[in-house]
């Protein structure tokens, strides 16, 4: 595995060879492909070359695949990040052939999969790879889905989609009953839901002591509903079966408890509550188009009795379910940010993207593990959640992404002057001191200004990779890196003192 200095260089190189036809030969094996699938692959590929009209190329491209085919008999499996094959005839003398093959395998892992013949060796994937210093997570969401990604350089990577299962928001009367619903009021007995007026005391339970009550009628909607829900009980009364919106909520008694379920939840075999706290069970359960008028209700206690069936009254409630189902999945996307991001080593900073409410609730709530809600780096508006809003996020944190590599280093040279200036004991400044500290092993982190040239970097970055050192590069396009490239361009922090 090479450094992406090595990287830089062997790119540089590789840039300056042109063929004098299509005759220059790039294999890129992706990290995880069965190496022996793709040498298979090659050699298939020489009867192919056999076909083309030119002698001098057919020759070149031949020859490239055979040295290509033979160099990979040496590899057992395809290593770990990938692996990259360049291989051809550099020679400048038309005649004359200078055979060559460069191979390497990348600082990341390779995603792209290719065999090319071109004037050129193709480098583009390896250009991107080399520009990214870090990587970035992304999330977009709203309450119905989120889309969890990964930013690499200019590559986005849809990692995991999730959905909610919360139902859209309703407004006041979203839940409905149709208007021949009994309902019991007080003075007027059985009354058609249609004919309750605000005002109305109407009976339904204390949950506080499960004993009937009647309580006022607060307000009254009509709403128009495409379908519904006819469902058949064993009650006693008229008909034995209510007629609903598949959002109105019925209360069912489970498992010793009463539980809220919104229609279309419920199933046959079911218990409703009833009248005298009598339960009673659903035989059928029926979707019809009622393409009419419905009526919803809200009262004092939030539940009244409909066909002798206790059921929730308003969208108040209803908006209390769809919040607990949202702050569950809430809950379930920070734990998936958690098992995507918690150890990836690389990761710079997060991106979060959504609506106003959704994405400010998510973080604000503290979902996230500490260790993750501190690598937020920016929170944006936009309107999608699928992989068209990971996009949109990225697009719109332009001016964010671009600081962060200046934060980085700006916090690298923070830490390396404090040290310098409270324990230089524990730095090393310069050339000379800092080629002394990578002699003895002392270099923990080696700090290194571009300005310094490339030969040098590669040298002393390599003394550094020898004992275990971080390097770290840093440009002048700051007060701080121009200092520093001032100061030398050249200095360690130290594991420990040096004489």
């Amino acid at each position: 595995m090479i450094s992406k200095e090595e990287l830089a260089e062997l790119i540089e190189e590789l840039e300056i060879y042109k063929g004098r036809a299509t005759e220059l030969v790039t294999v890129y094996i992706p990290a995880g492909q069965n190496i022996y699938t793709v040498a298979d692959q090659l050699e298939a590929e020489k009867s192919t070359a056999k076909n083309i009209k030119s002698t001098s190329t057919r020759k070149n491209v031949g020859n490239a695949l055979d040295k290509i085919t033979r160099y990979l008999k040496d590899y057992k499996k395809t290593p770990e990040n990938g692996l990259a094959i360049f291989c051809g005839n550099i020679s400048k003398v038309e005649g004359q052939e200078d055979l060559r093959l460069w191979d390497m395998e990348p600082p990341m892992p390779l995603k792209v999969r290719m065999y090319r013949c071109d004037k050129e060796f193709i480098l583009d994937p390896l250009r991107e790879m080399n520009a990214i210093t870090e990587v970035f997570g992304l999330l977009v969401m709203d309450r119905k889905e989120a889309t969890i990604g990964l930013l690499e350089g200019k590559s986005i990577e849809v990692l995991q989609k999730m959905t909610s299962g919360v139902p859209s928001k309703v407004r006041a009367g979203g839940q409905c009953l149709f208007q021949d619903t009994i309902i019991n009021v007080k003075r007027k007995g059985d009354i058609k839901i249609n004919d309750v007026k605000k005002g109305d005391l109407i009976k339904g339970i204390d949950f506080n002591n499960m004993n009937e009550t009647y309580n006022k009628c607060l307000k009254k909607w009509l709403v128009n509903k495409n379908k519904s829900l006819l469902v058949i009980t064993n009650g006693d009364y008229p008909s034995s079966e209510i007629n609903s919106s598949l959002d109105h909520i019925f209360y069912i008694y489970y498992k010793g408890k009463i539980k809220e379920t919104i229609a279309s939840k419920l199933k046959i075999g079911d218990f409703l509550i009833g009248r005298n706290n009598k339960l009673i069970k659903i035989l059928s359960i029926d979707m019809i188009g009622s393409g009419e008028r419905l009526i919803d209700l809200e009262v004092e206690n939030k539940n009244f009795f409909a066909n002798e069936i206790l059921v929730h009254n308003s969208s108040q409630r209803f908006h209390r379910i769809t919040e607990g189902l949202t702050k569950e999945f809430y809950k379930r996307i920070a734990d998936e940010m958690k098992n995507i991001f918690y150890e990836m080593p690389k990761l710079k900073g997060i991106l979060i993207g959504g609506p106003v409410p959704t994405k400010d609730e998510f973080l604000d709530g503290q979902y996230l593990p500490t260790r993750l809600q501190g690598k937020v780096i920016g929170r944006v508006d936009i309107g999608g959640s699928d992989e068209s809003g990971l996009k949109e996020l990225v697009q719109r944190s332009q001016d964010i992404l671009a600081g962060q590599e200046i934060v980085h280093e700006k916090k690298i040279l923070e830490r390396f002057f404090q040290t310098l200036g409270e324990k230089p004991e524990l730095a090393a400044l310069k050339e000379p001191q800092t080629l002394h500290a990578l002699e003895y092993g002392a270099v923990d982190l080696l700090v290194l200004s571009r300005n310094i040239g490339k030969a040098k970097i590669k040298e002393l970055s390599e003394l550094a990779k020898n004992t275990g050192a971080s390097v770290e590069i840093i440009s002048i396009e700051t007060e701080e890196g121009q200092q520093f490239a001032n100061m030398g361009g050249i200095g360690a922090i130290l594991r420990f003192r040096v004489q």
